[in-house]
Formats: structure tokens, C-alpha cells, sequence
């Protein structure tokens, strides 16, 4: 699962990044529609915070395979690759034109969720506190 963390935190704190920062252009590639209002501005760059956080979180995690804590972000994380799935198709599919990286973020998404999936099938570690050995 340290391979999994890793390249969710990159992928998170990037895109929280580009969202906290850029919230317009973001869109811009993703939706391929600009976003200008100011409260629409505020939203964009709350998600890039949300994103900027899961990522801190898969980074801080990478050596805590197994855990029962890691197994939980895991599991947050298919809720939101999933979530991301349905939720950009649905845009995909329902606008156009669509950005440039619409469908490649989809696909992304699509095989982060079966990777998450993946993870979770694995045993999870028991861990034994020092007073109980």
C-alpha cells in the first residue's frame, strides 16, 4: 500500500494545488468552461484545500501499512475516486464541449478506485502494543 500512498499524494496535493491557486484555469482544463463568480471561486478553492489535505494524509500514511487508520483512508479514498467517477462522466456526458483532461481524470480515477479496492483486499496488520509483549 506504500506505492498506493505515494502516488495518491502526489496526485492530491497537485491537483489541491492547481484548484487553492487557480481555481478558473483548473476547471478550464478539466470542465472546459471557466468559473468566474466569486462564490463559485470560493468552492473551487475549498475542494483544492479538501484535495491538498487527502493528499498530506496518503503522504503522512505511507509507512503505516496495513494499520487499521491506513485501511480507513483507503477506504475514504475509494469513496472519493468513485464519487469522482460518477461525478465527472455525468459532467462529460452532459456538456460539451468538455476540457481537455476530463476523460483522462476519469480514467485516472477509474483505475485509482480499482487499486484502493485492490488494498483493501490485503490481510491487515495486527499491532501489538509494547506493554503487551
Amino acid at each position: 500500500m506504500r506505492k498506493l500512498f505515494v502516488v495518491t499524494a502526489m496526485l492530491e496535493v497537485g491537483a489541491g494545488l492547481a484548484l487553492a491557486c487557480f481555481p478558473s484555469a483548473t476547471v478550464m482544463i478539466l470542465l472546459g468552461s471557466s468559473i468566474e463568480a466569486h462564490p463559485a471561486l470560493t468552492v473551487g478553492r475549498l475542494a483544492g484545500v479538501a484535495l491538498l489535505s487527502l493528499g498530506v494524509a496518503c503522504w503522512l500514511a505511507r509507512r503505516d501499512d496495513g494499520s487499521r487508520a491506513a485501511r480507513g483512508l483507503i477506504s475514504a479514498m475509494v469513496l472519493y475516486n468513485l464519487g469522482a467517477v460518477v461525478i465527472l462522466s455525468t459532467a462529460g456526458i452532459r456538456s460539451q464541449p468538455v476540457g481537455v483532461l476530463l476523460w483522462p481524470a476519469v480514467v485516472l480515477h477509474a483505475a485509482m478506485t480499482v487499486w484502493c479496492l485492490t488494498g483493501l483486499q490485503r490481510k491487515p496488520v495486527q499491532i501489538v502494543s509494547s506493554s503487551e509483549s
